[in-house]
């Protein structure tokens, strides 16, 4: 299998992909502001910066690689707490009660393409979070044997279908999906969800035996 725990990969992916964030917000407002077709470019946008993120991060864990197995190692250990800290923010944030996703809606009016595949582009591509999240997220999942480049693509791509499938969906129903992300207790549940998937991830992660070899 090219890519370890796949089913774990798919799993998390996706409640992260279904969680409310920047990207959402993103997709609503531009679909708000330009149609069906605003809301889709943009999400093209967001999805194609998901290959800027995966090839920093195939560059990173493969220069670790080349140093030893047992740093390799390491850094899953941290990436794994890493996910396990996201998940415990996540349950903090639905104990708290944070209100839903908030979104600057403008007026509908004819927007370009280009500018909304920028726009969906660079928030993806600028925004920390992401590059954080990569970094920490797709060495989980990596086979030490095969090509890191081509793995973490190969993950990019997923994350590529499953968002887009999303995002384009939230864009053919807006008003529903808007005031639905608006709502303090779906947005709780979600962050509920993620959070304990994320903490279970990551601690199975952790716990994991390292290999014993590259």
């Amino acid at each position: 299998m090219f890519i370890d725990h796949l089913g774990a990969f798919l799993v998390a992916i996706t409640l992260l992909t279904l969680t409310p964030g920047l990207d959402t917000a993103v997709v609503i407002r531009n679909t708000t502001r330009g149609g069906f077709r605003d809301g889709c470019v943009s999400s093209l946008g967001i999805c194609s910066g998901l290959f800027v993120h995966a090839t920093f991060s195939a560059i990173g864990i493969s220069a670790i690689l080349m140093q030893s197995a047992e740093l390799f190692q390491v850094v899953k250990w941290v990436g794994a707490i890493y996910l396990v800290w996201l998940g415990i923010n996540s349950l903090r944030a639905t104990l708290s009660g944070e209100k839903g996703l908030k979104v600057d809606v403008s007026s509908k009016g004819q927007v370009s393409s280009k500018r909304s595949f920028r726009e969906g582009f660079l928030s993806n591509v600028l925004n920390p979070k992401t590059a954080v999240f990569y970094l920490a997220f797709l060495p989980q999942f990596i086979d030490p044997q095969s090509s890191v480049v081509y793995q973490s693509l190969a993950m990019a791509g997923i994350h590529f279908v499953i968002a887009m499938l999303w995002q384009c969906s939230l864009a053919a129903a807006l008003g529903y999906a808007t005031n639905l992300l608006k709502s303090a207790n779906f947005l709780r549940w979600m962050e509920g969800t993620t959070g304990v998937i994320l903490v279970a991830l990551g601690m199975a992660l952790f716990m994991e035996d390292p290999p014993t070899s590259l």
